[in-house]
C-alpha cells in the first residue's frame, strides 16, 4: 500500500504541497444512481414533479457542487475546473436514474474528488425534488470509473493502465 498523502510526518492531517508538480490535463469520471420506485421514476420522466425539472435541476446541483468540492471536503485544492458535465439514463427496466459526471482541467492535482461530489450532490437533489412521493430511494454505487493525467496515469475501474 502507497504512503498517504494527508498526512504529514507526525501523522497529522494535511493538504498535499503540489507547488512543485507539473500542469497536466486530469480528467475524471464518475458514476452512480439513484433506486427508486417505478412510479417516481414515470413522474421524473415525464416531468411532472411538483418541484419542476427533477433532471434539470440535479444537473446543475452536480456542475455547482464540482465547483465547490474544496468548501466540502477539507483537504481538497480550489481547483480551476475548465468543464464539467453531468449525463442522466432514466433505467425502466431497474427502476434507477443513473448519474455519469465528467470533470476536466489543466492543473497540478486530479479531479477525482470533483467527480465524485458531482454524482453524489446530483444523487441528493433526485432524492430531494421527489422524496415527497418516495422516501424509499437509495443512491448507490457512487464510484470512480475513470481518470487521466498526472504522476500516477490512466486509471479504469477495474484494470490499471500503465502511462505512455
Amino acid at each position: 500500500m502507497s504512503k498517504l498523502s494527508h498526512f504529514d510526518a507526525d501523522g497529522k492531517a494535511a493538504m498535499v504541497d503540489v507547488s512543485d508538480k507539473g500542469e497536466t490535463k486530469r480528467t475524471a469520471v464518475a458514476r452512480g444512481s439513484v433506486i427508486m420506485k417505478p412510479e417516481t421514476l414515470a413522474i421524473i420522466a415525464a416531468g411532472t414533479a411538483k418541484k419542476g425539472d427533477v433532471i434539470g435541476v440535479a444537473r446543475v446541483a452536480g456542475i455547482m457542487a464540482a465547483k465547490k468540492t474544496s468548501e466540502l471536503i477539507p483537504l481538497c485544492h480550489p481547483l480551476p475546473l475548465s468543464k464539467v458535465s453531468i449525463d442522466f439514463e432514466l433505467d425502466e427496466e431497474n427502476s434507477a436514474a443513473h448519474i455519469e459526471a465528467c470533470v476536466v482541467m489543466t492543473g497540478k492535482t486530479g479531479v477525482e474528488m470533483e467527480a465524485l461530489t458531482a454524482v453524489s450532490v446530483a444523487g441528493l437533489t433526485i432524492y430531494d425534488m421527489v422524496k415527497a412521493v418516495d422516501k424509499d430511494m437509495t443512491l448507490t454505487e457512487v464510484k470512480l470509473i475513470r481518470k487521466d493525467g498526472g504522476k500516477s496515469g490512466t486509471y479504469e475501474r477495474g484494470a490499471s493502465v500503465e502511462r505512455d
